[in-house]
């Protein structure tokens, strides 16, 4: 194998890896949608739930975990009577922004393909 086919396939093996830890980060139906749902500030878990047609609570308090453990969520206990839970984004999250913004001009184009098509 010459060195240039060497080369191209551990650049191709490099970018598939890369692209799978994004997805098993970000990936799913529903977590970059938490995201963009705290965008506009924290709320709290009902909030949340409200802003994202169809998601289930068992479904997003899952999401919202991981979310947190990748550095993407941050949960605030304000204590007091009564204790209230809210949720907001990290700084981190901010490095999704390229992300959100390419998907969600993929995304337009992509369904406005679909609508001349049909």
């Amino acid at each position: 194998m010459s060195k240039s086919i060497k080369h191209a396939s551990q650049e191709c093996t490099n970018r598939l890896t890369s692209i799978g830890d994004a997805l098993y980060v970000i990936g799913g139906k529903w977590k970059l949608r938490v995201i963009v749902a705290l965008l506009d500030g924290s709320k709290r878990f009902n909030e949340i739930q409200r802003s994202i047609d169809g998601i289930s609570a068992r479904v997003l308090s899952s999401e919202l975990k991981e979310l947190e453990l990748n550095g993407f969520v941050t949960r605030v206990v304000h204590t007091g009577t009564p204790v209230v839970v809210e949720y907001q984004i990290t700084e981190y999250a901010d490095t999704l922004d390229g992300v959100l913004t390419s998907l969600s001009s993929w995304g337009a184009m992509h369904r406005d393909k679909l609508r001349r098509e049909r």
